[in-house]
């Protein structure tokens, strides 16, 4: 199958090797190689692997543009400092959130402000707000995010962040997605075959040209996890709860299921609090979908965004949101020609990884940054 990872039954993560690199036993035993990343001048000057990752990059970045322009997006020039971030934190069925200590944002001082700066980790509040422009009805942005999370083998604390919005449902924004992924992996075989052949098999590039020739398969969260307590037989998985869904189980769905797979339905206090609720469901959950990709983890989170005033307005003291701070938010929701919008993220440096098999995400990035170095 298709990735980098294989799930043990010892619930390690092995890497299975490519072309580069050798297989790793347990890839989450293996420190960040802080003196490699450093080197990663010289790297890059005696490498070869650097320029075909730089003409792979290339290719996606047209792509993903050319995609979107097909559909009517628009690019939309956006700030990465805000005081509002569209993932404020969630945990495990608490029904209150601590806004300061489960966001983990990156802050900073903006002259004599006298409360700190965030940098933005993703850019949707601002694509929203960009949609209520009349006669604009899909857009996009491709940036940088910053997330005050230790890196690992699947973690950066900085990584580019492809995102798209629109006045769509859910289930067109999960065809937007799909279009687009299949896009970037005919691209990149057609444009690009010899850079991915210095990384993985023809056999594997053949799997990948096919991967897209059907609609991504979306199974809910409960059904997620039914197939990995038939599969491991632990009575947690009978739980209805993300507190159980980690890497490991991601990994692991990926090989049960046999491809890419879309996980949507999950808890909807466990989730970032602009996911609308699914109606007609108990308990309550989101209309949101996360894409793993085989063999790997999440690299596409999506869902519909709350869709009123009042939904957001519950979903304000649930969170516990600044009233101050996220009034634009509240206002956009006031206007009375507000339409309900869907949208997703792709994590650039994740698909990278996915596609070319790599260890470690920072083995996928020219100047990978991660939590204990900002060299170079």
């Amino acid at each position: 199958m298709l990735g980098p990872y294989t799930a043990n039954k010892d619930r390690t993560i092995e890497y299975k090797g490519n072309k580069i690199f050798p297989p790793i036993r347990d890839v989450n035993r293996v420190n960040i190689s802080v003196s490699d990343i450093e080197k990663r001048v010289k790297s890059l000057h005696d490498d070869l692997m650097w320029p075909a990752i730089s003409r792979i990059n290339n290719t996606i970045n047209t792509t993903i543009t050319n995609y979107f322009n097909s559909i009517g997006a628009l690019f939309m020039p956006l700030p990465i400092t805000t005081r509002m971030i569209s993932s404020p934190g969630a945990v495990y069925g608490k029904e209150a959130i601590n806004y300061t200590t489960d966001t983990s944002p990156i802050t900073l001082k903006w002259f004599n402000l006298p409360k700190k700066v965030f940098l933005t980790e993703s850019s949707q509040i601002y694509l929203e707000f960009a949609l209520l422009q009349k006669e604009i009805d899909h857009v996009f942005a491709n940036y940088h995010s910053f997330r005050k999370e230790e890196s690992d083998a699947t973690h950066l604390s900085e990584f580019h962040h492809v995102e798209y919005e629109g006045k769509v449902s859910q289930k067109r924004n999960l065809e937007i997605i799909n279009g687009m992924l299949k896009n970037i992996v005919s691209d990149l075989i057609n444009y690009n075959s010899k850079d991915l052949e210095c990384f993985i098999e023809d056999r594997k590039i053949r799997d990948l040209e096919g991967m897209f020739s059907k609609p991504i398969q979306i199974i809910t969260l409960k059904e997620a996890l039914s197939l990995l307590y038939k599969d491991t037989k632990n009575q947690k998985y009978k739980k209805f709860t993300l507190r159980n869904f980690g890497s490991w189980e991601e990994v692991r769905l990926t090989e049960i299921v046999g491809d890419i797979v879309g996980v949507s339905e999950m808890p909807l206090l466990e989730v970032p609090f602009y996911h609308a609720m699914k109606d007609n469901t108990k308990p309550r959950v989101a209309d949101n979908t996360d894409i793993i990709w085989p063999g790997y983890r999440e690299t596409v989170g999506s869902g519909h965004r709350v869709r009123s005033l009042s939904e957001l307005e519950e979903k304000a003291i649930i969170f516990n949101l600044p009233k101050e701070d996220y009034e634009p938010y509240l206002q956009s929701r006031r206007f009375s020609d507000y339409k309900e919008t869907s949208g997703f993220g792709v994590g650039w440096e994740r698909l990278i990884q996915g596609i070319l098999e790599m260890p470690f995400i920072y083995s996928a990035s020219l100047f990978p940054r991660i939590h204990n170095t900002l060299k170079p």
